[in-house]
């Protein structure tokens, strides 16, 4: 690109600066279609079977017997599964746990041919931190290792509320 290109660029009022670079679950909050295809009550039923899809790939991996959904009187949703729980422990890149690296961060999973899944379904390694995006409150319980962890989320952000 010339000289002469970077001044007209600037001329017509349309520059560099002009453009927004959303990252992470910003983006997905910003056009959730992309993500669940629409924003209507099919979107709403593409997000539940995201979280449910996890389940279900831990039963096909042999790891899961029983997998549970209530649907609660609040509209709210729960899914349980006697699987092996979304890792706890640290993940080394970004020093997440690996509840926060599933529930926030973008293709990230263990559904990439690391030999934790021979199959699976829903997004893979966007599901569960776009739903977690898109939840106005989202709580995840991992049994592991004989204890039980939590955390609650608001939009993709991690905290403790009410």
């Amino acid at each position: 690109m010339a000289t002469d290109d970077l001044e007209s660029t600037t001329e017509n009022g349309y520059n560099a600066k002009d453009l927004a670079v959303l990252e992470g679950l910003d983006a997905v909050r910003k056009r959730p279609g992309m993500y669940i295809g629409t924003t209507d009550s099919r979107g709403l039923m593409h997000c539940l079977w995201e979280i449910i899809d996890n389940s279900v790939d831990e039963a096909l991996a042999g790891h899961c017997k029983n997998i549970e959904i209530n649907l609660e009187s609040d509209g709210s949703v729960e899914v349980h599964d006697d699987g092996r729980g979304i890792p706890v422990d640290k993940e080394p890149k970004t020093g997440l746990t690996g509840v926060e690296v599933v529930m926030t961060k973008l293709h990230a999973g263990g559904k990439f041919g690391g030999g934790s899944y021979a199959a699976s379904g829903g997004l893979h390694g966007v599901g569960a931190s776009v739903v977690n995006a898109l939840a106005s409150r989202l709580d995840v319980e991992v049994d592991r290792n004989g204890k039980i962890y939590w955390m609650s989320f608001q939009r993709g952000n991690a905290g403790i509320f009410d």
